[in-house]
């Protein structure tokens, strides 16, 4: 058997044997070996890189005719100028090395796609030139709605008015694609139906990196790991609804591992009313606010392995007045928090701060100017066992709720080095009380202290 390069493009992407490519040095449009020859003009009208004339039609014809005909479009290199392109099902997209450029010409969408399994895309670049689009119409550069079995590779969307790629109820699988100086956020994906975000990076963008979310609370289940995030701003403002570098919101069963997360306005992981969220084994550096939060409506919660490094708080885990339940803290490396002396209430300078139903053990805190860890706020506080941490230059060790009517909590074991202002206290809503505890090990009504040292 012989190969020639369509043919191997084609087997190698699953994407048949035959396979309309447009060729520019020629300006005809060429099928791989097998496709009858009548075949070639019915599914690839002349297209030859433009950067100046709008080809939206050209263009729409082949993808129409290639879907009809279950075979891929593989472009040239160059620019072409597009409108409201619209993706059908059995579409399947092939660019050169990201060497081929879609262009927007303006008008009410870029590029869209709706009830599409099975979509492919690769090696394209996106360019979206700020130009706006009809919100109604689409939220994203790239707009891909009720498709499962995604696969989106090698991709570049840049500068959008608005939001990247924003996926509705869709599965599959999204990864090497770069995001950059989107408006709004870089990836947004609503209702999954099963997808894994992974490999790509986003950075630049004007609300929040990634956004998985969901209409209403429920099972998600999506996959977001390895990915790099940076430069998210905060640009519509508000008190962390934007500035994130991943939000999951009211999704369930989310794992976000192994990210690599620099430079938001806010938040590295937020997860907002998100049960059985795992937030494992991400670096995440210089953030404005929370590094890893859990709050709000949320049951079940594991922030383990984690590096943090500069933020205003390293891990939250709060809200349960809200019903913000039940987690796992696990061995988290948090160093080089600080206060927002700027803000005329919400200081923080915690290390980790935590509420109900949790465990909190093995972490190791340096550098945290109000306390290594916070147990409690007011009467919220309920069954919390923090033991085996090791918290280093805090000024103060360990703070828990002196409510009296707040549930009860295990301090033990913990190593608390160099704690300017005591290495156990109570505290009134921040405030710290009392005298320091350390040195009364044993059981209170409320509090359990067993082998803590102070040094």
């Amino acid at each position: 058997m012989t190969f020639d390069r369509r043919s191997v493009l084609g087997a190698g992407l699953g994407l048949g044997a035959a396979a309309t490519v447009v060729h520019a040095a020629d300006k005809r449009p060429v099928t791989s070996p097998g496709t009858p020859p009548a075949a070639a003009s019915d599914l690839a009208p002349r297209l030859v890189p433009n950067d100046v004339q709008d080809q939206t039609a050209a263009l729409q014809a082949i993808i129409d005719a290639a879907a009809k005909a279950d075979t891929p479009v593989i472009l040239p290199s160059g620019t072409f100028i597009v409108s409201d392109l619209k993706l059908r099902m059995g579409t399947r997209l092939i660019g050169s090395a990201r060497a081929t450029i879609l262009a927007y010409g303006g008008g009410d969408a870029f590029v869209t796609a709706d009830n599409t399994d099975g979509l492919a895309i690769k090696g394209i670049v996106f360019d979206c030139a700020y130009k706006t689009f009809d919100r109604t119409r689409a939220d994203g550069a790239v707009t891909i709605s009720r498709s499962k079995d995604l696969r989106l590779s090698e991709l570049e969307i840049r500068n959008s008015a608005a939001n990247g790629l924003s996926l509705f109820a869709c599965g599959g699988h999204i990864n090497d694609v770069t995001i950059t100086g989107a408006l709004d956020a870089g990836l947004k994906s609503l209702d999954a139906v099963g997808i894994d975000i992974k490999g790509n990076t986003i950075s630049d963008c004007g609300n929040n990196g990634i956004l998985v979310w969901r209409s209403a609370p429920g099972e998600d289940g999506s996959i977001v790991s390895g990915n790099r995030i940076s430069k998210i701003r905060s640009a519509s403002g508000g008190t962390g609804e934007y500035g994130n570098g991943i939000n999951v919101f009211r999704a369930g069963s989310v794992l976000v591992s192994g990210n690599r997360i620099s430079d938001c306005a806010y938040t590295a992981v937020r997860g907002n009313s998100a049960s059985n969220i795992q937030i494992i084994a991400n670096s995440c550096e210089r953030l404005g606010e929370v590094a890893l939060y859990a709050e709000f409506g949320f049951q079940g919660a594991i922030i383990a392995n984690n590096v943090v490094d500069t933020a205003a708080t390293g891990i939250s885990v709060t809200n349960f007045n809200e019903g913000g339940r039940l987690a796992v803290i696990q061995g988290n490396l948090i160093r080089n928090l600080f206060r927002r002396e700027q803000e005329p209430q919400d200081k923080r300078g915690e290390g980790i701060g935590v509420e109900a139903d949790a465990v909190v053990s093995g972490n190791t805190i340096e550098n945290a100017p109000t306390v290594g860890i916070q147990i409690g706020w007011g009467s919220f506080m309920r069954d919390v066992a923090a033991t085996g941490n090791v918290i280093r230059h805090a000024r103060v060790g360990i703070s828990v709720t002196g409510a009296g009517d707040a549930g009860k909590c295990l301090i033990a074991n913990n190593l608390i080095s160099n704690a300017q202002d005591g290495a156990i206290r109570e505290m009134e809503f921040g405030k710290m009380t009392g005298p320091d505890l350390i040195d009364r090990q044993g059981a209170s009504n409320r509090v359990q202290l067993a082998g803590n040292i102070a040094v």
